[in-house]
């Protein structure tokens, strides 16, 4: 049988960053998901694959450890198979109150490559600080909701549609990070500011008052202007090039008012032209 029928994805990253939910999205969309596969036994499963004529083999994915990552990367690498990586990833505090939520071990307190929680994430970040080059697809679970994450996999995963390019709009406050997934980040900041306006201070940019005061300034105007134009340049470039998705983050201070307002409107703006994701990272923090 063909080996272009098999579509193989990885699923890996910072434990408790969301592997599981990842998985059983993917499960969902139609994928044979395997979790925990033994190393010693990746031989027989890549002659499954390969050689069976078995439709649950035609797109399978896999969830790995930091330890284990290589070994399976570089096998269906060298057996000539194409692997779509998806590296999850989430901060070291959000992962720390998820340990601490769910009292699970994590693994490299199992493997004795560290003694405290704490530790334990540090070591295995260091160890994907080398290993994470290879996914295709970078996803931070911080604050990401159940449903974006299954809007990402799908706009990138799936294999019952023909894939096109889908673009996320992204807002988030400075305060609170960067979000690490993002491709074109641009700081609002500059702009008038409604949380010194009594009226709006406790409104976000969802809502009509906050949207319109922002709007309505010539620097704002101005600055529309300009980011249309540059993303009109840059999203028909990266189209061109075959790019599958592309996330664009706004930030302002806090991320309720200013960066809200400017990702609502560019998702307005560009949602009939492309398949577009919306999402408002800190605007109920």
């Amino acid at each position: 049988m063909s080996e272009t029928r098999r579509n193989v994805v990885l699923i890996t990253g910072m434990s408790g960053a969301g592997k599981t939910s990842a998985m059983n999205i993917l499960e969902d969309m139609g994928y044979h998901c395997i979790d925990n596969f033994p190393v010693q036994l990746l031989s027989s499963l890549g002659h499954l694959i390969r050689e069976q004529d078995d439709k649950r083999y035609d797109n399978i994915a896999l969830a790995t450890n930091a330890v284990d990552y290589m070994q399976f990367l570089n096998y269906f690498e060298n057996i000539g198979m194409t692997v779509n990586v998806v590296f999850l990833d989430a901060s070291n505090e959000e992962l720390l109150l998820r340990y601490r939520f769910t009292r699970r071990h994590h693994p490299m307190l199992l493997f004795s490559m560290a003694n405290t929680l704490e530790e334990a994430i540090e070591v295995e970040r260091d160890l994907f600080n080398r290993l994470n080059e290879r996914a295709i697809l970078h996803i931070d679970t911080t604050k990401l909701g159940l449903q974006e994450l299954r809007n990402i996999l799908f706009s990138r995963l799936s294999f019952k549609v023909k894939p096109e390019f889908t673009i996320s709009f992204m807002s988030f406050g400075f305060k609170h990070g960067l979000p690490i997934d993002a491709d074109i980040v641009s700081d609002v900041r500059f702009l008038p500011n409604p949380y010194y306006v009594d009226a709006l201070k406790e409104k976000t940019g969802n809502d009509k008052e906050v949207y319109d005061y922002v709007m309505k300034f010539d620097e704002t105007k101005e600055f529309c202007r300009r980011l249309h134009d540059y993303l009109d340049y840059v999203l028909t470039q990266y189209a061109k090039q075959k790019r599958s998705h592309l996330t664009v983050a706004i930030g302002c201070t806090g991320g309720h008012h200013r960066s809200v307002t400017i990702a609502n409107w560019l998702y307005a703006l560009y949602k009939d032209r492309y398949q577009c994701f919306l999402s408002h990272r800190d605007c109920e923090v």
